[in-house]
């Protein structure tokens, strides 16, 4: 049986990773750290991972033989404001579990993003050179070089996804959601562009990924480009919703502190051709999405996520 050890397991890829993984049988542990997972079917325990010297023990006494790091500073807002935390737990932390990864032998994936890259042009490659616009995206960056000097033999996904979380509020799907089924106006931006991919497609990816000899970097996203407008649209057809409530606008101005990439689509070939199968379409990964919330998925996790709040 494969030992998994999943970092930020309390986030919204971490804990749909976590209990696929479950499914799939390994045996998980879940590493968190200001949320105390509690009913999770798999063991869980709440570590500092800014606390580097301590890693190498609690690797050792846990023995992996695959760690996904799915832990970050992920809000663009928080890292705009605390760039120092951002800088210790984007840009540093990935490349100290990298190394002691590699020293434990167990096989390292680290979670990264499509903000890495500017979003002037779109159809980004794994070969395209990065240019990060905001201090989430630069710390991100920072991550991914430390992980590829730290330890050759490492995944790193550049990734970005929706899905049912923990609190109900984490990804772009249930802001959706959320407004639509209260009947409420919900603002869709027009000029922003991204490849979404359903969580939980996402998380059979890594694991497949992580029994394969890949190495370096991969694009992991969906099939297809699209607005988030659109991507409201297509979850109100998907749910039944009115779409009229979601509202067509330009994307913000977030200033000079958090400057935006708008057209972040990438492209998916090199994964494509690794694995011998396309990527997800949206309608795939929407229906997904619904069909896990029809066998209960949303109730559970937001039970979960107020059981450990408790």
């Amino acid at each position: 049986m494969t030992k998994l050890l999943v970092t930020g397991a309390s986030g919204l890829l971490g804990v749909n990773l976590a209990l696929l993984a479950v499914e799939r049988g390994y045996e998980v542990t879940g590493w968190t750290n200001s949320r105390t997972l509690t009913g999770v079917p798999f063991a869980t325990a709440t570590v500092d991972l800014l606390q580097y010297d301590q890693i190498p023990d609690l690797l050792d006494a846990l023995k992996p033989d695959l760690i996904i790091n799915c832990a970050a500073i992920a809000n663009v807002d928080v890292a705009a404001r605390d760039p120092k935390l951002a800088h210790a737990m984007n840009g540093v932390m990935p490349g100290v579990l990298a190394d002691e990864a590699l020293r434990v032998g167990a096989k390292f994936v680290h979670i990264s993003t499509d903000a890495v890259f500017d979003g002037i042009r779109g159809e980004y490659s794994e070969t395209d050179m990065p240019h990060p616009l905001n201090t989430y995206a630069f710390t991100k960056l920072e991550g991914e070089k430390a992980v590829q000097k730290a330890n050759p033999e490492a995944i790193i996904a550049r990734v970005v996804f929706y899905g049912w979380s923990l609190t109900g509020r984490r990804s772009l799907a249930e802001f959706f959601y959320n407004h639509l089924e209260a009947e409420q106006p919900v603002p869709g931006y027009t000029d922003t562009f991204f490849t979404p991919l359903y969580v939980g497609h996402l998380a059979d990816l890594l694991l497949r990924m992580a029994s394969k000899d890949l190495n370096g970097t991969w694009h992991v996203f969906g099939a297809e480009l699209l607005s988030k407008y659109a991507f409201g649209v297509s979850l109100a057809q998907e749910f039944g919703f009115d779409e009229t409530l979601v509202s067509p606008v330009l994307t913000p101005d977030g200033g000079e502190a958090i400057r935006r990439s708008l057209r972040l689509t990438m492209k998916t070939d090199k994964l494509t051709e690794a694995l011998g199968e396309d990527m997800p379409t949206v309608n795939e990964g929407l229906a997904a999405l619904h069909a896990d919330f029809d066998n209960g998925l949303r109730d559970r996790l937001c039970a979960l996520g107020k059981r450990s709040e408790a």
